[in-house]
């Protein structure tokens, strides 16, 4: 055995370098079954992140289907998704440059444009084959100062013609087509609400013209439905948290017999009660936490206290039963079945603690990886694997999250040493973290840092209440919950007391920069595309989210003194430990001028600040060269202020210079 190495946390020398995220990896999204083909979504870094269709036939390799100047990508409430479907002979995409609708024949390899509406936007693309068109949801962009419209329409495809089969509601999303090809199911919600707070899953029958009639509501009012989809019977399912859980229900046989705008409240029947969440937030379109792998048969995923789990529910009994899957996955996602008795074939996205996030198929009962986001570099022993952990938080709650301990087989700290503790705090805030291998996590702790992963009150995974706890609360609770957090791990002697940073993107950014300002359990932080200004945040963003913060924080405008009392902004002198920025200046959910603005005011106050804009970068970070510059300038940012000895990077100059 070699003798381990002696060196500080934080210093050791890792295996995982920026290099392996983007050089060696690719985002995967959106598996699809179509017979004994699977079609997926990747978007590759090294190719500044084009998005490629990937086609799988069984017993060949995956193959890119869409030539080398396409990128897929839906940009439909910015956050896009349900960017394809296929049909036998063709594969319907949007096109990431003119988000417009293309279909390209698989037989002759040719691409013809569909659409042609330059003030659209197009995403969720459902097949009609019995009236050879496209159901999908539109964005309309009427002027500058207007606000963008969202309808359901069809597309004809020998046309090109739009109709507009649903409008009126604020958004629309999941279109579901019966398999006789006669109903339509689909969701709808209103500002204020978000898709997660309260919408509407509507039913309806197409006429002889294609139009719909008979629409009626299904879902309870004051729920929040998730995926609707059709039995071959004709059956309609949803996922809908009535219950406090967001569990799968089936429309009741004799619904149809109900008049008015809505079913009666009864009209929705359990299939399987379980405190246990059969959804996630519906932040992008095209999602899908379950699917018929045979006319009796639901292949679904659930997660309960963080964990995700794979089951089949057997809908012949009359208390339908659930049977897991063995996997050894922790994270499960995006399943598609064949639909097929005879095939009992599925595809999802699923990852592991050891291993990271791939396409996985299910078939005749075995599994098979047809495509890995990353092939592991590390061993075993260099793995820190994520230990569950609860701890108590403000008004006698509890919160919870997941500890990454310093895992390097070829290193030891000296004696008496506690380590620097990273506390990351998820987007949304309506999010999630769960325990699949992460190299940006492993990055850390392979080189002697911890991490705590929060999964603060507000989300998801832990049934409604938990969900609604942020509530009014955004900027208290989270700051309350990844303060507990880090406290509760230091008095475990498991951090330095003197070494805690904080770090999120987005609305993670938010609860950085206000547990930096609010409180004084951190010592650093680090804000990627996150929110200094509440009140800029609620005048100034899209109009998917411009409404989010009125069950968050207070009604917009009457509540405007407590958008002031939460921004960081507004308080600035009292943040007084360094921060670094990181920023797209093409994001249009939280605009640059969020950051310079606190970046401008901490310089004011001689506060250590470092600002790293990238110029072609949106929300989130996709070329690889700027994910390598983020994570390599944020390693030395924690060298200079905890002056310990960090390796040089091509990206060092970089930063001297702005602190």
């Amino acid at each position: 055995m070699t003798a381990k190495h002696t060196a500080p946390f934080g210093t050791w020398s890792s295996p995982i370098n920026a290099q392996i995220l983007t050089r060696q990896s690719v985002k995967l999204s959106r598996p699809l079954c179509l017979g004994k083909d699977t079609y997926w979504l990747e978007s590759r870094p090294s190719e500044q992140g084009r998005s490629v269709i990937v086609k799988h036939s069984i017993g060949q390799m995956p193959e890119d289907v869409t030539p080398p100047q396409v990128s897929v990508r839906s940009k439909v409430n910015e956050y896009g998704g349900g960017d394809f479907c296929v049909s036998e002979a063709f594969i319907f995409y949007v096109d990431a440059t003119d988000q417009q609708i293309y279909a390209l024949d698989q037989h002759l390899n040719q691409i013809r444009q569909i659409t042609h509406t330059p003030s659209s936007r197009y995403a969720d693309l459902v097949y009609d084959p019995l009236r050879n068109r496209l159901i999908a949801i539109r964005e309309d962009f009427p002027g500058a100062e207007l606000e963008s419209l969202h309808t359901l329409v069809s597309v004809d495809l020998a046309t090109g013609q739009i109709t507009t089969l649903a409008e009126g509601d604020s958004f629309y999303a999941s279109p579901a087509l019966s398999t006789d090809g006669n109903q339509l199911a689909w969701l709808s919600w209103n500002h204020p609400n978000m898709p997660w707070d309260y919408n509407q899953c509507w039913r309806a029958v197409f006429n002889q013209q294609g139009q719909l009639e008979q629409k009626k509501i299904v879902s309870p009012a004051q729920s929040s439905s998730f995926q609707p989809r059709w039995s071959s019977q004709q059956e309609l399912f949803l996922v809908n948290d009535q219950s406090g859980w967001w569990n799968i229900y089936r429309l009741a046989s004799n619904a149809a017999d109900t008049t008015g705008a809505h079913y009666s409240a009864n009209t929705l029947k359990p299939v399987l009660a379980l405190e246990a969440e059969f959804a996630t937030p519906q932040w992008v379109f095209g999602m899908s936490c379950y699917d018929f792998l045979n006319q009796n048969t639901l292949f679904a995923t659930y997660t309960q206290q963080g964990q995700w789990r794979l089951a089949s529910i057997d809908l012949t009994q009359p208390q339908p039963t659930l049977s897991h899957i063995d996997n050894g996955f922790c994270d499960i996602s995006s399943i598609s079945c064949a639909g097929n008795h005879s095939e009992q074939r599925a595809v999802l996205l699923a990852a592991s603690s050891n291993q990271a996030q791939g396409v996985w198929q299910w078939h005749n009962q075995q599994w098979q990886c047809l495509k890995q986001s990353i092939v592991s570099p590390l061993e075993s022993d260099t793995i820190a694997c994520a230990q569950a952990i609860s701890f108590a938080t403000s008004h006698k709650d509890k919160a919870h999250g997941f500890y990454y301990p310093p895992t390097n087989p070829n290193y030891a700290a000296p004696a008496g040493e506690k380590p620097p503790l990273i506390v990351l705090s998820h987007g949304g805030p309506t999010g999630a973290t769960e325990t699949a291998l992460n190299f940006k996590i492993q990055y850390w702790t392979s080189r002697g840092f911890a991490v705590l992963d929060v999964n603060y009150r507000g989300s998801t995974g832990y049934g409604t209440a938990y969900r609604n706890r942020l509530k009014g609360q955004w900027g208290i609770f989270d700051v309350d919950d990844v303060c507990a957090g880090a406290q509760y791990l230091v008095a475990q002697g498991l951090a330095d007391a003197k070494r805690l940073i904080i770090k999120g993107s987005s609305a993670g950014g938010y609860t950085v920069l206000a547990a930096l300002t609010f409180r004084d359990t951190f010592s650093a932080g680090t804000s990627l595309y996150g929110i200094g200004d509440l009140s800029a945040l609620a005048t100034d963003t899209h109009k998917f989210e411009a409404r989010y913060l009125d069950s968050l924080v207070a009604p917009w405008p009457s509540g405007e003194p407590t958008y002031r009392e939460r921004s960081p902004i507004h308080h600035v002198q009292k943040l007084t430990c360094p921060v670094i920025f990181f920023q797209g200046l093409k994001d249009k959910v939280v605009p640059p001028n969020q950051a310079e603005m606190m970046v401008a005011a901490l310089r004011r106050q001689r506060i250590q600040t470092a600002y790293v804009s990238f110029a072609n970068e949106g929300h989130g970070f996709r070329e690889g060269q700027s994910i390598e510059d983020q994570l390599e300038l944020e390693l030395n940012f924690y060298g200079k202020i905890f002056n310990f000895p960090v390796q040089p990077t091509r990206a060092d100059f970089q930063l001297i210079g702005e602190i």
